[in-house]
């Protein structure tokens, strides 16, 4: 009966040698001896090299057989085997060297597959290598692609913060001017509005800034709503031209949305020799720029003291102000429009400096605002005019007083701020209706989340909430229809103008129209002639204030207006 195994090995598919470990040809199938045209007789015990032209017989003994001996295996070797006839047919070999069971010996198999299949696997190893290829083309423009986004903002196209770093490098020759611009009020757009409309106004923003500066200057958006100007500058007479050609163009309206919108800035600008100098110093003339209210530029002058040495003493100083029994409060009447009567006061905090004299806020508040220490001054101001509400209240021969209290935005975002004003109102044993926190509309948009969730705990407590300086701020109506509110403060830039210009007198009256329309007080601020007063009474305000009726003035001096 005929071994099933042996036939599998003559009649396979493709051709089947086996040799002794020096190459001597001991079997050989049928499939091989139709393929090449030899006879087994004249193969078998003969070299296995003789089977192959001279360049083909080296490669396989200085390179197949090592490996072989060596890992045991040769796959897909290319080679020539030289038929009956003495021509060559294309074959790939593979190869597999088997040990005996003694470990004496050794045999080694040998495949071999004709010219077809190797022109197929020739034809495969083509196309691989044609993948490969293009393969490698698009990783090198991927990287490319890559290293592009890596520096370019994708909204805006500009480059990002590691873009404008590389444009800054090396560092340009000359001095170099450096603006940095921080669109105000940008979270209410994206809130109000939707994100594709904040997205818009930041397009827009980057088309101005670009049609503002000469050719050759770098724009560039380095986080969300801020944008660095970079242009050769020679002094700073210069980059004040450039920073309120800036500033024009972003003061146009914009259309979002469908509906017209001013857009305002807060710009800060510097120049240098160097330009990464020229940048801090321009990062921080922005955030002068931006606590004075946002929609202005504030210029960096070198020729000025060291203004950080300046900043840190004058902290360290107003620290131990604070704690030294150096501040003073001065309250200025709110007064009621229509009878005359003093309805409450506002707190206003001043500096009694050893060596200064008394300073106004404006000569350091902005800098404890920016470094946090105005959580440790708000609280004292607002303990001290709790204090003083207090003893007007038990003061039976006189009606009680609301006393106002400004509260910065760090104390909004302080979520120890309830706690605080809930401790000093049981402290003093001050009704919460007397109390009136301000707050202003630049404070409200730096969180609306956190400040509404804030400012409606407060509301519960009884405690009014004031909005300053109404007016000057991004989409009040917004605030109205969002914020716990109990009245506006109608700034004073806008009472200036009443019966001088139009404009103004028509912002305050429609002011005051909105401030009935959702039910709460108006109180015009800056109140300094008889003129605006009956200008002021004739539309309905509610409250004022101003140096018509007093200035600041000390506590024991309220109760004789």
């Amino acid at each position: 009966m005929t071994d099933p195994f042996e036939a599998l090995f003559h009649h396979a598919p493709c051709g089947y040698l086996t040799t002794t470990d020096d190459g001597r040809i001991t079997r050989v199938n049928d499939t091989f001896l139709t393929w090449s045209g030899h006879h087994r007789d004249q193969l078998l015990g003969s070299a296995f090299g003789r089977l192959l032209p001279v360049g083909d017989r080296i490669l396989w003994s200085t390179h197949s057989q090592p490996q072989l001996a060596t890992t045991g295996t040769v796959g897909d070797v290319a080679v020539d085997v030289v038929g009956a006839d003495r021509t060559r047919r294309p074959a790939l070999l593979t190869a597999t060297r088997v040990p005996t069971d003694d470990g004496t010996d050794a045999e080694v198999r040998v495949v071999v597959v004709g010219a077809p299949g190797r022109r197929a696997h020739e034809q495969e190893l083509v196309a691989a290598l044609h993948r490969v290829e293009e393969a490698d083309d698009r990783r090198v423009a991927a990287e490319a692609d890559g290293r592009r986004r890596a520096l370019q903002d994708p909204l805006t196209g500009l480059p990002n913060r590691a873009g404008l770093t590389q444009h800054l490098e090396p560092t340009p020759e000359g001095p170099v001017g450096v603006l940095v611009v921080d669109v105000d009020h940008f979270a209410v757009v994206n809130e109000s509005l939707g994100a594709s409309a904040g997205d818009e106004l930041l397009v827009t923003v980057a088309a101005r800034l670009t049609a503002a500066v000469r050719d050759g200057a770098v724009v560039a958006r380095v986080s969300a709503d801020e944008f660095v100007v970079v242009e050769r500058c020679p002094d700073l007479a210069a980059v004040r031209r450039l920073a309120d050609r800036a500033l024009a163009q972003l003061s146009a309206p914009v259309a979002l949305a469908g509906l017209e919108v001013v857009t305002s800035a807060s710009i800060g600008a510097a120049v240098a020799d160097d330009a990464d100098r020229a940048l801090q110093h321009a990062g921080s003339a922005m955030q002068r720029a931006k606590a004075r209210g946002g929609g202005r530029v504030d210029v960096h002058d070198p020729t000025t003291a060291n203004s950080t040495a300046d900043r840190l003493r004058l902290l360290g100083e107003l620290r131990h102000g604070i704690t030294g029994g150096q501040l003073r409060l001065l309250y200025q009447p709110q007064v009621q429009l229509h009878d005359g009567h003093v309805r409450g006061v506002e707190a206003l905090v001043r500096w009694q400096h050893p060596t200064r004299g008394l300073l106004p806020p404006s000569e350091f508040i902005d800098a404890a605002e920016q470094s946090g220490l105005v959580r440790e001054l708000g609280a004292w101001v607002l303990d001290t005019a709790v204090a003083q509400a207090a003893r007007w209240a038990r003061d039976t021969g006189q009606p009680p007083l609301e006393v106002s209290v400004n509260l910065s935005a760090r104390q909004l975002g302080d979520p120890g701020l309830v706690d605080a004003v809930t401790a000093a109102l049981g402290r003093h044993r001050l009704p919460a209706h007397l109390l009136v926190l301000e707050i202003t509309e630049t404070a409200l948009v730096a969180d609306p989340d956190a400040a509404a969730a804030t400012l409606s705990a407060l509301q519960e407590l009884g405690v009014g909430i004031s909005v300053d300086d109404f007016g000057t701020g991004y989409a009040s109506l917004t605030y109205l229809q969002r914020f716990p509110v109990d009245e506006l403060k109608i700034d004073r830039s806008f009472v200036d103008g009443l019966g001088v210009s139009d404009g103004d007198t028509g912002i305050v009256r429609a002011c005051v129209q909105l401030a009935h329309a959702v039910g709460v007080r108006a109180v015009a601020e800056g109140v300094e002639t008889e003129e605006q007063r009956r200008a002021l009474v004739e539309m309905g305000c509610d409250v004022g204030q101003g140096y018509l009726f007093s200035r600041p003035v000390q506590a024991d001096a309220i109760r004789p207006l």
